[in-house]
Order: C-alpha cells, then structure tokens, then sequence
C-alpha cells in the first residue's frame, strides 16, 4: 500500500486542484445555483437537460425527492408515485431550503461537474486514507493527516451545501476557498514528508521568516480577492454582463488594497529571488513562484484594462492557488532543510 501512497497523493492534489478551478468558473458563469439542491441536482443522480423534465406531467412515475419547478417553486416528491390526471399537491412539499427557482442548462451542467470532480477527489483521498494504513506502525502521523483529509473533504462537501442553500453567500464563498487552500497545505505536507528531502546550503532564519510571511500575504491576497469578486457581482448584477467596462468602474476600497497588496507581494519575493540565487542556496521552486506571480499579475492587469475577458477571472484565482501550493512547498523545504542541518 505504501508504493501506491505518494501516487494517490498527487492524484489527489490534482483532482482538487480542478475542483478549484471548475469552481471558479463556476463562479465566472453565475452556475452556483445550477443545481438548487444538495447533492442530487434537482433531485437527479445524472441531472437534466431541458426544462420539460422539470414540468409536472401527468401519468409519469415520481421517485422520492424528484424536484419540479410549479409556480415559480421547487416541489420535491415526498414519495414514490404515478401522477394522475390533475395536480395533487398531497404527494409535494416546497422546497424550503431557498426560494430559487430556475433552470439554465448550461449552469446546471456546470456546476453539475464541479461536483463530479469534487466527488471524485473525495474518493482519491479515501483510497489515500486506506493506503496511508502501511505507515501506522512507524509514521502513525502520516496515516492519522490521511485520514483529517478525508473528514476535510466531507467538511468542505459540507460547507459546499451550504453555500447553496444560502444562495452564494459571499463570506461562506471566502471560507469555502480557504478550505480548499487548507486541503492542498494537508497533501503538500503529505507528499513532502513521504518523498526524498533534498538538502540544501543553510538559510539565514531572517530569510526563512520572510518566505513564511510571503506566504501569508498571498492567503491575504486570495482573502482580499474573493472580497472584489464579491464586489464585482454585485456590479453585474446591477449593469449586466454586458456592460463589463462598468463593474470596476467605482471599485471600492478592498479592490486598492488587493492591488497595492499586490506590488508588496512581488517585491518581497523577488527579493527572495534574489538573495536565494545570490547565495547559490538551491530551491528551485523559487522560480515557478515567481512565474506565477508574473501570470498572476498579468492576468489581474488583463481583467482591469481589457474588461474581463473571458476564462481571465477563473484563470486568476486558479493561479494564486497555485502560487500558495508552490510557496506551501517551499516552506516545508526550507523549516525541513533547517531541521536536518540542526541535527545533522
């Protein structure tokens, strides 16, 4: 189970690392609500395609929790029956979760996938948590963090239900993609501690502190992001996604700290750049961070001059998970390459 390990791991990462993406594009597209309810879509296993598998019919056979839309209402069967001839409102309730009611079928199949990706990287770090059983004996901590992965996945599968039943509330939206960000540290950790440590020159601790808080800043930066996004839905949906010149048009202040955030971030991890090749100190993943902070940057000066073209905004916020998942690691090389040389 063990040679399986390190493999489920980054297959793992991966998979939630496209569930972050499809979640942006999800959110991108407006598909939150897609599926109106949790985690059946519209009470489907497989949801539909046209409306009319929405619309009350007479004599079709019902299953338990089948949704339809009726008076611009969800109605969920409360068992499983034929309908007859006319309505009867005895085998329905309202659905009371929300009020929204509406079927696009290009949000629901949307939002439809970003559930299927996150099932399936549910079912990736459960396959982890049964592999990581090899290392009870000698490395119970890997095996007990395999395990807080898979309850982390249940967590935010949780949190994913109520972003939907609070009808995207952008603060449980923030704390959905913290999550997220938090399950990547966990299988960083993982695959770094079950991999080869590469040794390296010694690293002043002032320098290892300032890679640590250059990490921070680019959580700050993700939180701050999430908070003009919010900003940026509430300009579509008072102009309408058409008029894409006027939702930064009188951005508030969250959007000047993000980007003025955003020039500290770069100068102090180019200064990292810096003083790490300077000294010769190794840590190569030095330069996919500073790779990803040029896109990052590119892409966000993209979206405020160009008007948001389309794919810029999932694309941004998919880069900065990115840039956190490579600075995540560096940091684990640096405090581990500490430790090492401490008891070497």
């Amino acid at each position: 189970m063990k040679k399986m390990y390190r493999r489920l791991a980054k297959t793992s990462l991966i998979l939630v690392y496209l569930v972050i993406l499809a979640g942006a594009v999800v959110r991108m597209t407006g598909s939150g609500m897609g599926c109106p309810d949790w985690p059946k879509c519209f009470g489907y296993l497989i949801p539909p395609t046209e409306e009319t598998e929405l619309i009350w019919s007479a004599d079709k056979e019902y299953k338990k929790g089948q949704v339809i839309i009726r008076k611009e209402q969800l109605w969920v069967a409360q068992q499983d029956f034929r309908s007859g001839q006319g309505y009867d409102i005895a085998n329905w309730a309202v659905y009371d979760k929300h009020d929204y009611a509406i079927f696009n079928v290009f949000h629901t199949w949307t939002e439809f996938i970003n559930r299927l990706l996150g099932a399936l990287a549910g079912l990736a770090t459960l396959l982890l948590a049964i592999s990581s059983i090899g290392y009870w004996r000698e490395r119970k901590l890997i095996t007990i963090l395999s395990v807080i992965v898979v309850l982390a996945m249940g967590f935010q599968a949780w949190l994913g239900a109520t972003v939907v039943y609070s009808v995207l509330e952008p603060v449980k939206i923030t704390v959905h993609m913290v999550m997220a960000l938090a399950i990547v540290a966990l299988l960083l950790y993982l695959i770094h501690k079950t991999g080869t440590i590469n040794q390296s020159n010694k690293m002043q601790a002032g320098l290892r502190g300032l890679i640590l808080i250059a990490m921070v800043l680019t959580i700050v930066q993700i939180v701050l992001g999430t908070q003009v996004r919010q900003f940026v839905d509430e300009q579509v949906d008072m102009f309408g996604e058409t008029a894409k010149d006027l939702w930064l048009a009188s951005p508030t202040l969250p959007f000047y700290i993000h980007r003025s955030f955003s020039i500290l971030v770069v100068l102090l991890n180019a200064y990292l750049a810096y003083r790490i090749f300077r000294d010769k100190l190794g840590f190569g993943k030095i330069n996919w961070v500073m790779g990803l902070l040029l896109a990052e940057a590119l892409t966000g000066i993209v979206m405020y001059y160009l008007d948001f073209p389309f794919s810029s905004q999932p694309l941004h916020l998919f880069l900065a998970a990115l840039l956190f998942g490579v600075q995540f690691f560096l940091v684990l090389e640096v405090f581990t390459n500490r430790s090492k040389l401490k008891s070497s």
